[in-house]
């Protein structure tokens, strides 16, 4: 169990969507302690797999003195309250901005053994889940930003002492923009 190096904006892990855990091992219970341990070094919320460079569908969380583990999450939303709020995220080190999330999660999946879970979530515990989800399919927070945010948020990224102007990254445009919320997947 080891603190990792978290990936950064730009990297190409980020926006590749991870594959599907199979093996239920202890290579699996490693990385889950891994992103834990890493997670908690930086007073993370939650930490998915992509950020440490491993495409799995596994992320770790620490919410509300709540701390565990997803693999191979499915999301489902009970309603349709909304919350909107400040978000950041580890890949993308001190900046936070407003993001529209659910107001209500019920995420179903695997323990590192492969026993069934499920979380269910409402305000900070659910948008961690739909944030560390996005991160398996692919998706940063800034992409569900309107076309300001997305603005906004690239001037300050330029403007951050981590951002690499020879490998500039580039916000793509939200693939939930008709389906803000990923209901018809």
């Amino acid at each position: 169990m080891t603190v990792q190096p978290i990936r950064l904006f730009g990297d190409p892990v980020l926006r590749t969507p991870a594959d599907p855990v199979v093996d239920f091992d202890a290579e699996l219970r490693r990385l889950v302690a891994d992103l834990t341990d890493t997670m908690r070094e930086q007073n993370g919320a939650g930490l998915a797999a992509p950020q440490l460079g491993v495409s799995l569908r596994v992320f770790t969380f620490d919410v509300d003195d709540v701390l565990g583990h997803l693999i191979n999450p499915v999301l489902e939303f009970p309603d349709e309250e909304e919350q909107e709020g400040p978000e950041g995220c580890l890949s993308i080190p001190g900046l936070y901005f407003d993001t529209k999330r659910r107001q209500n999660v019920i995420a179903k999946g695997f323990s590192s053994f492969g026993d069934p879970m499920q979380i269910v979530g409402t305000g900070l515990m659910a948008r961690c889940v739909q944030h560390e989800t996005d991160h398996l399919d692919g998706v940063l927070f800034l992409d569900r930003l309107d076309a300001q945010g997305r603005k906004d948020a690239m001037k300050a990224i330029r403007q951050a002492d981590w951002y690499d102007a020879a490998a500039p990254p580039t916000v793509k445009l939200s693939p939930h923009l008709s389906d803000p919320f990923g209901l018809g997947r």
